[in-house]
Order: structure tokens, then sequence, then C-alpha cells
């Protein structure tokens, strides 16, 4: 249920075409769904418009189809990150919409009469960092932004940026994803006035510790206006780049 549906409905209810009996049995699952191993949230996209999304590490096969199973029937976007393929075989047979995107590990279902908004740019510090910044960008587009790409761009070739200063400047968010020393954020962060999302990855040597060495590189950064989310956390840069990106529209100076 999202704020369109619930209007939609109440119109229906309004001008008699639907029952309230009938308008209850609609709403009768909100604001949530006990499954007993899980309680689905139905009320996530009227509070944050987008519906709950599944993250698949650590659920059986049968909590993920059973909970997919009712996020489904709203018939709205759909996201599960974190899919195993054969988590993403069995997705695919619940909807002939869904989609496997194998290098991001995520099954999503786009609404499809939805444009784009804004622009949201998201670079790579290496090839390395290209799943993480997939699972960001294919969050950012189902959830509604348009998005472009920018990829093995890092400081070992500076100038490979450099070159691309006049791309970063048309985005209103970046997120950048580099593993190792992280510092690609931090170079970027100089060149432009757009809020950016830095993403550190687990990609690198002994001393990256497993992203820990990007991270703090990250959180140290002495460029303003970067925000830092946690190690491989595609999917939350995502959905930040993709709020703050609408937020936009609403400023009044926005062009």
């Amino acid at each position: 249920m999202n704020q369109d549906r619930l209007a939609a409905l109440l119109q229906r209810v309004q001008a008699g075409k639907v029952s309230i009996p009938h308008a209850l049995r609609q709403l009768r699952s909100l604001p949530f769904e006990d499954l007993g191993f899980a309680s689905v949230d139905h009320h996530r996209s009227l509070r944050q418009g987008f519906p709950e999304v599944i993250f698949c590490e650590g659920k059986t096969s049968a909590q993920i189809t059973a909970i997919a199973r009712k996020l489904l029937k709203s018939g709205g976007p759909f996201l599960a990150t974190r899919v195993t393929p054969s988590n993403a075989r069995n997705l695919k047979r619940l909807s002939p919409k869904a989609v496997h995107h194998e290098m991001a590990r995520i099954v999503s279902v786009s609404d499809l009469t939805r444009t784009g908004r804004g622009l949201i740019l998201i670079i790579t510090a290496g090839t390395s960092d290209i799943p993480v910044a997939e699972e960001a960008r294919i969050t950012a587009e189902v959830m509604g932004s348009r998005v472009r790409t920018l990829y093995d761009v890092g400081v070992a070739g500076l100038h490979r940026i450099l070159d691309r200063q006049e791309r970063l400047r048309q985005a209103r968010v970046l997120v950048v994803v580099a593993g190792m020393d992280g510092v690609l954020p931090s170079v970027v962060g100089g060149l432009v006035d757009r809020p950016l999302v830095a993403v550190p990855t687990s990609q690198g040597y002994g001393a990256n510790f497993g992203g820990l060495a990007p991270l703090l590189t990250m959180l140290n950064a002495c460029s303003a206006g970067i925000g830092v989310v946690n190690i491989d956390n595609g999917f939350g840069a995502g959905c930040l780049a993709h709020r703050i990106n609408v937020l936009a529209e609403s400023s009044p100076h926005q062009t």
C-alpha cells in the first residue's frame, strides 16, 4: 500500500464504488503482517515513500519467498538485496516482472510508468568496486532516480577523474565507492559543491582490514559535504542518494 493506492481506495469509498467492509479487507494488513518469523511492514511506503526491502543474507529460501509473496501483492516496486542465484530463481517465479541483477546481487520489480528524477552520478575508484556501486545504482533507479555511472577513475590515475569534472557538476548527488586507501571521495569532494555519499568497500590487501582502512579514511575526509555509509553498503548509499536527489525538487530555487 502506498499513498497513491490509498488515496484511490478512499476516493472509491467516497464515491460509493467500494463498500466500507471491502475497503477494510484491503487495509487489514496495515500497518504490518505477522508471519511468525517476520513482521512484514506494509506501512513503510506510506511513511518513507518505498516499500520494505528484503535483506536476504541470513534468511532461509522459504522465509525470503514468504516475505516476497506478501510484499509483491501490493503491486508496487520491489527490492531484494544480497540474493544468491538460488534466491533469485525462486523470486523470479513469483513475478514475471522480476529482474535479477547478478553483479548487484539484487532482484527487483520496477514501476515502468515512473520516469527517473534528477540525476545521481555513481563513481568507483576501481573495477573491483563495481559490484557495490551496482547495488547503489539499482537501488536508486528502482526508487525512482535517474542514475549515471563513472567507473574505474581512482587516484592511481588522477587524470581520469580530472578530465570528467563537467560530468561531476551535472549531478545533484554523487556516490563515490572505493576500497584500498579509500581516498577518492576526498578528491571528488574537493572538486564539487554537491552532496557526496562515500562508500568504503572491502576490496584491498591485508592492511585494508576488510574495508576498515577506507572507512576511516572517508570518516576523516578533509573535503566538506561528505557523508559516509558502512562498508560495502551499496543499498544504503543508493537509498540516501535517492532521498537527497528527490528532496532537491522541493526547493523553489531548483532548476
